[in-house]
């Protein structure tokens, strides 16, 4: 009898035991869950990896388009100053643009040849 009682306590504590390995396995899967879930959000979150990337992409195009409007308002500054103040810009830009002529002079228009 008492060899039987004996080996009864031993199965409750490998039962104790087998518990304890399920929680522990729990603990790990739910950490080891925990770890992907955050590596995903840091990669392809609101504010991951991958949108940081897009975002310095977005920028670099931005400051292209920036510099490319800075240079064309320089360019149209310095037009609206010739056309202000150069005769000479403006008699050439009128007979090339509007085909006009002074008097006496005639205009040729010249019509590139269909093949």
């Amino acid at each position: 009898m008492r060899r039987y009682s004996s080996m009864q306590r031993k199965r409750k504590k490998n039962r104790g035991n087998q518990g304890i390995e399920l929680q522990k396995k729990l603990v790990r899967f739910v950490l080891i869950l925990g770890a992907i879930v955050l590596l995903i959000i840091f990669f392809f979150g609101d504010h991951g990896v991958y949108q940081l990337y897009r975002l310095n992409a977005e920028k670099a195009e931005i400051q292209n388009a920036i510099t490319n409007l800075r240079e064309e308002k320089r360019q149209l500054g310095n037009e609206k100053i010739r056309l202000e103040s150069d005769y000479e810009y403006i008699e050439e830009l009128a007979r090339e643009r509007y085909r006009m002529a002074k008097p006496g002079e005639k205009v040729f228009k010249v019509v590139p040849k269909v093949e």
